[in-house]
């Protein structure tokens, strides 16, 4: 058999493939590549897209904004001091879009007018988060993202 340019092509282009190959099955048999997705009930969420949209606009026509604040004790989220903290109801929900175990639902217990989550119950690194909330029976929604050192 000869060696040409035809040959040595085909045998590049077979290794190519086969390296490609092992990289595929690799990652998807290897439990250290996490193919997850976003949201386990990612079609059921969508469906509450216009309930979210009118939450953020009932949110951003607010005089005093919810902050979301990084400190030194740990994450703090204010809400606007003309409320009554009584009657603000609601969550919180951390999401790490790197690693789905850490993500957490906190449930609105507020003394005041500012909730503390603590640093020891968060990692470092990026959170998004989300502030679904109510107050005299109009629903409200605060989003952001955040990198915790």
């Amino acid at each position: 058999m000869k060696f040409n340019w035809g040959t040595g092509i085909t045998i590049g282009i077979i290794l190519f493939m086969a390296f490609i190959l092992q990289y595929v099955i690799r990652v998807q048999v290897d439990s250290r590549y996490d193919n997850e997705l976003v949201t386990e009930d990612y079609y059921q969420a969508e469906t509450l897209i216009d309930s979210k949209y009118e939450k953020k606009q009932n949110a951003n026509n607010l005089a005093t904004k919810v902050s979301i604040k990084n400190v030194a004790e740990g994450l703090v989220v204010e809400f606007p001091s003309d409320f009554d903290f009584s009657k603000i109801k609601g969550e919180i929900s951390l999401y790490r879009p790197s690693n789905q175990k850490l993500d957490q639902t906190v449930p609105l217990t507020l003394t005041s007018n500012a909730f503390l989550i603590p640093k020891n119950q968060l990692e470092s690194g990026r959170w998004d988060i989300s502030v679904d909330w109510s107050y005299d029976e109009i629903s409200y929604l605060n989003s952001e993202s955040l990198n915790l050192n």
